[in-house]
């Protein structure tokens, strides 16, 4: 896992965004996986800007990670209405390249399956753009969640509810209870990984999913075993990472490795 600690959440949003430019632009049809929450959203600027110099995503599809149960797609604060809102028109993107799980549908079991199905279609996510919630989950995997799961339907922890109270108008009730989410295994098949994390809300998190031992009570742990993740922070996030040292000598010695042989 590589750990690249920046002055601040722009700083942080340019280099993940960097990171995504450069797979969507070396790839003919990028499979791009994408986030909601606070997080990304500086990714998400960055990534524009990069689009309005030039960058070409007429080819590219995304997939978003999760959707609340029992939220239509007009709702403000839907995923479905959050990505066309963040993603899609910021980044110019093809409306109908672009997936949200349905947390509409009458068979939430099928409209999960019917999801795993689209993105083995699209042929895979070449890099999936992560937050990390306070308590570690990463999508709406919750701790607890198995480490290979697969898209289901998940109770949202009342940590998270309260966190997210904030696009609620502040009340926690108004938080749907269910919702769906890819699982950890389906984020893992993801040939590569960026998680942003930014402010010191998120700095336990970013210390454990880095450091701690590998474990379902911190579903972030999982990228120890992904071989392409980076986890990209900016100061406050990164207060309470031991090894601090020795991740900012790496960002300050990195070199192109030898490309391998044909």
């Amino acid at each position: 896992m590589e750990i690249i600690v920046l002055p601040d959440a722009d700083a942080a949003g340019r280099h993940a965004a960097g990171i995504i430019a450069r797979t969507i632009a070396a790839r003919p049809r990028p499979v791009v996986g994408v986030a909601t929450g606070s997080s990304p959203l500086a990714t998400y600027r960055e990534l524009a800007a990069l689009v309005a110099r030039g960058l070409d995503v007429s080819r590219t599809t995304a997939f978003a990670l999760d959707e609340y149960v029992g939220l239509g797609p007009e709702h403000p604060q839907s995923y479905h209405a959050v990505v066309d809102r963040e993603v899609t028109r910021r980044l110019g993107l093809d409306p109908g390249r672009v997936h949200v799980p349905d947390g509409s549908a009458r068979d939430l079991e099928a409209a999960c399956a019917a999801y795993e199905q689209a993105i083995t279609a699209a042929g895979g996510v070449d890099i999936q753009l992560l937050g990390v919630g306070a308590n570690g989950h990463i999508g709406f995997n919750e701790p607890g969640s198995s480490l290979g799961s697969a898209t289901r339907v998940k109770t949202l922890a009342p940590g998270t509810r309260r966190d997210n109270a904030r696009f609620f108008g502040g009340d926690p009730e108004a938080v749907p209870v269910h919702c769906l989410t890819q699982g950890i295994g389906t984020i893992l098949r993801a040939r590569r990984l960026v998680l942003v994390a930014t402010g010191a809300a998120k700095a336990q998190a970013v210390a454990t999913l880095a450091e701690g031992p590998l474990g379902a009570y911190c579903p972030a742990t999982a990228l120890q075993l992904h071989p392409e993740a980076t986890v990209v922070v900016d100061e406050e996030a990164a207060a309470q990472l031991a090894l601090r040292e020795y991740y900012d000598f790496a960002r300050d010695h990195a070199r192109d490795l030898p490309a391998p042989p044909a």
